[in-house]
């Protein structure tokens, strides 16, 4: 996130320098059009090198978890938690049914990351009233497992080379086994840990891993340009699973009429 913010930084000096070319911006200390120049290099330069910088990989520290079993090597990866005051079944269920409808700013950044364009149905183009997690898995996404009030893993093939048309990483078997040049693929994971006192802690990964440097580097500069909105996503999501997880449950679900003696 450290070099997202940085990209966004040498950005604005580049920005700068543009607009002192038209109109020196005296009040930033931009006196004059050379000096319009050395900002606008310096801030082109800034950005060259935090988009040139190489992603180094990461391992998992532990092999409890479905996500190690799948992604125990990774370049690039976001972690986000929230505490939520319900049993972990009625958590769980919150993950497997909300909707992006739920999910505060969730189409304005969607509608930002796939260039304005209306696009098939996605994760970045979901209908009304259908769960997030379906409109994965019935797109791009695959369930990669599924631990009912523990844990849930869907993964995706986020790049692969042009032209391929091959149902690489269309099941878990083929996404574990996905290693050839030319690709990323991503998984992203929810996991519930019980807390004291009828707490959860609620907790999101996503973990990318190319294989091989130019897709890694390829990567590299997207996420970077795209990682603090994908922040804001994701911990929105955790926002609307908690509501919905610690809304008062309905009376007629809380008790329903036993079925009359045979």
């Amino acid at each position: 996130m450290a070099l997202s913010f940085a990209l966004y930084a040498w950005t604005l000096v580049a920005a700068a320098g543009v607009v002192s070319l038209v109109r020196p911006l005296k009040a930033i200390g931009i006196r004059n059009r050379w000096l319009a120049w050395t900002v606008l290099a310096v801030g082109v330069a800034g950005v060259w090198f935090v988009l040139s910088r190489p992603a180094l990989a990461d391992y998992a520290t532990s092999t409890d978890r479905h996500l190690d079993a799948f992604m125990p090597i990774y370049q690039f990866s976001e972690v986000y938690q929230i505490p939520v005051r319900a049993p972990r079944d009625r958590i769980f269920s919150a993950v497997l049914s909300v909707s992006a409808d739920e999910i505060p700013f969730y189409r304005t950044l969607a509608w930002i990351r796939r260039g304005t364009a209306p696009g098939p149905e996605s994760v970045l183009n979901p209908p009304d009233g259908v769960p997030l997690v379906t409109v994965a898995t019935r797109t791009s996404f695959v369930k990669l497992a599924e631990e009912a009030g523990r844990e849930l893993v869907i993964g995706t093939v986020v790049i692969a080379p042009p032209g391929v048309r091959l149902a690489v990483g269309s099941d878990p078997a083929s996404f574990r086994a996905l290693d050839q040049e030319g690709f990323a693929k991503a998984a992203i994971a929810f996991l519930i840990t019980p807390q004291a006192d009828g707490w959860a802690m609620l907790r999101t990964d996503t973990r990318v891993w190319a294989t091989d440097p130019v897709s890694r580097d390829r990567f590299a500069r997207y996420w970077r340009v795209i990682a603090p909105g994908s922040a804001v996503t994701r911990l929105m999501w955790l926002r609307a699973i908690k509501v919905r997880a610690e809304a008062p449950v309905p009376p007629a679900a809380q008790s329903r009429p036993s079925a009359p003696p045979g």
